[in-house]
């Protein structure tokens, strides 16, 4: 076990508790913490098995709350995107990418904080519009749970029912952008051994973050949420910035 990073593991379990109060999945914190650890195709690889898990414990664990209609208009959108996506992760310079999804995330967070007045309505075009880009982010980047978070976000859902139905649509666009990775060749033999602890990790996470979740009122949720994804967008930015 003397090649296993437990730094690294620990950071993980914290992206797992985040993503689980953030209600958008742990990837886009997963995604600039493996980025220190791994090459960028690897970290796209181990987030995609990494993320079967940890949406299957949240669907369990808040099953109660999914929102059938918005799983269809998002998630339908999204897994077509993510193949699009995953396939052109090969050909696209992602630190380029990086800093346009971080410039997005830092923008629109930040507008929907300080103009909480503006009202996105909750209508089918928008929710096509974000499952487009999150998927399609998701495939390209890695991340796109951070895009479907301000999406779903604008929608004013219950906790349970935001984070069920994030959850359902990030495990079916992992599960489609996994074959895609492994025909990439990003799925490799010698991170595999972080597979049983990301397994663990994920249940883990949730659990503790379904914890922590039950303790924040709703109408503090969705301002948790984007201030989570503006944290993101800031991290993003430095690193990409940093490592050019």
């Amino acid at each position: 076990m003397k090649d296993i990073s437990y730094i690294f593991i620990l950071l993980a379990l914290l992206a797992e508790i985040a993503g689980t109060i953030g209600g958008f999945g742990s990837s886009v914190f997963f995604v600039p913490i493996g980025n220190f650890f791994f090459d960028f195709q690897s970290v796209l690889g181990l987030t995609a098995i990494f993320h079967l898990s940890s949406n299957i414990s949240k669907i369990v664990l808040f099953k109660k709350g999914l929102d059938k209609k918005l799983l269809l208009n998002i998630g339908l959108p999204s897994v077509l995107f993510v193949v699009i996506g995953g396939f052109l992760s090969k050909y696209v310079e992602g630190s380029v990418l990086e800093i346009v999804l971080g410039l997005f995330l830092v923008v629109f967070s930040t507008l929907f904080l300080i103009k909480k007045q503006i009202i996105v309505m909750p209508n089918k075009r928008n929710a096509i519009t974000g499952g487009v880009l999150s998927g399609f982010s998701a495939g390209l980047l890695g991340t796109g749970g951070a895009i479907r978070g301000l999406t779903m976000a604008a929608f004013n859902l219950e906790k349970s029912a935001f984070i069920a139905t994030s959850a359902f649509i990030d495990f079916v666009i992992d599960f489609a952008r996994t074959f895609v990775y492994y025909g990439n060749g990003y799925i490799h033999k010698h991170d595999l051994l972080y597979l049983p602890f990301l397994i663990v990790i994920g249940w883990l996470g949730t659990l503790i973050g379904k914890k922590i979740l039950s303790h924040i009122p709703q109408q503090k949720f969705k301002n948790i949420s984007l201030l989570l994804i503006l944290g993101i967008g800031l991290v993003t930015l430095v690193k990409t910035m940093a490592d050019n």
